[in-house]
């Protein structure tokens, strides 16, 4: 988080892109449909309200529908969404000695919280079971774009943000939707022409 402090001061946005990653060589172009994961699909991250997930929801439906995706619940592409949230008490550490994490995402010791459990479909991930709670200072909005059919992780880009006093930029209509075009600002597939004036 510390080195990406100076991107977040440098820009106008209130949100840096903290990575844009395609696993296992997918061509996200070549799927067509697309499902958000839901609570139902497993637990909602500590300290997020029902209407926040829905808002993050309906920005990302938003993004896919504009580069050409369908919705549809029979989909075999999930989108998983994730929360990281630094709090200002200290805890144990979250990985065991020795352990060297996978290549997605991990911020001061956290792991993103998802909705649907990541260890389900990447097996060398490592679950933090503790629950966040406390004021927060940074926040990371975290989307894996998951074959889940195959259990096979194809894409994963996260966007972090300063939060004050756990009442962010994640938690209304604008900054949400700037957040998740900040999440789409790489994504390997393109906005189609009729929407592109407005990204």
């Amino acid at each position: 988080m510390l080195l990406m402090l100076p991107l977040m001061l440098v820009s106008c946005s209130p949100f840096a892109l903290v990575n844009s990653e395609t696993y296992n060589n997918a061509v996200l172009s070549d799927y067509k449909t697309f499902r958000i994961v839901t609570p139902a699909d497993g637990q909602m991250p500590p300290g997020m309200e029902s209407v926040t997930y829905y808002n993050i929801a309906a920005a990302i439906r938003e993004q896919m529908l504009e580069r050409g995706f369908t919705e549809s619940a029979k989909s075999p592409i999930i989108i998983n969404i994730g929360i990281t949230i630094h709090r200002q008490l200290e805890t144990q550490p979250v990985l065991p000695p020795g352990y060297t994490p996978y290549s997605g995402p991990y911020y001061n010791g956290y792991y993103p919280f998802f909705i649907y459990p990541r260890y389900n479909y990447w097996s060398s991930y490592y679950a933090n079971a503790q629950v966040i709670t406390g004021m927060y200072k940074e926040g990371v909005l975290t989307m894996d774009i998951v074959n889940i059919d195959k259990k096979l992780p194809m894409y994963s880009a996260s966007v972090a943000t300063i939060m004050e006093n756990g009442n962010g930029q994640f938690r209304n209509l604008k900054g949400i939707a700037e957040a998740v075009q900040t999440l789409f600002s790489r994504f390997p597939v393109p906005v189609l022409p009729q929407y592109a004036k407005y990204n």
